[in-house]
């Protein structure tokens, strides 16, 4: 029984993971090309959605440490998630005045930047047991 808990968690994971590394992805997609196209004060009206979500999705980071499916400290992991989302909604969400700033777009290319390499780090070790040299080298 074991040992079929753990496949379905290392599964669970790989999915989850994956999921958000694309969400990140579509994220970072987005932003590119409405900066290239239209100019940084466009970004965060072509990527508010998926980054809403995959900042959101986070919230599971939380849970899977409190229920112990990953080694991750709950006391660590809070913070950070918390911050994020504070910056999602209670920043960039209540204050759409500030949305076409810049440094917004340059938020969400160095989140996206930044998760996509750490995404699909744990992806890489739940999905095949290890993750490249240069994936850690990134990370």
């Amino acid at each position: 029984m074991a040992g079929f808990l753990s496949v379905l968690k290392r599964i669970y994971l790989s999915i989850y993971n994956w999921t958000i590394f694309f969400g990140w992805a579509q994220v970072l997609y987005f932003a590119v090309i409405t900066l290239r196209e239209s100019g940084y004060q466009a970004v965060y009206d072509a990527v508010e959605k998926p980054l809403q979500l995959a900042q959101t999705a986070a919230v599971m980071e939380i849970i899977h440490g409190l229920v112990g499916l990953v080694r991750s400290p709950v006391s660590a992991t809070l913070p950070q998630i918390g911050s994020r989302l504070y910056l999602t909604w209670g920043i960039l969400y209540s204050f759409p005045e500030i949305r076409t700033h810049f440094l917004v777009s340059s938020l969400v290319i160095s989140w996206s930047i930044t998760e996509i390499i750490r995404y699909s780090f744990f992806g890489m070790r739940e999905t095949i047991g290890f993750a490249p040299s240069w994936l850690l080298w990134l990370r």
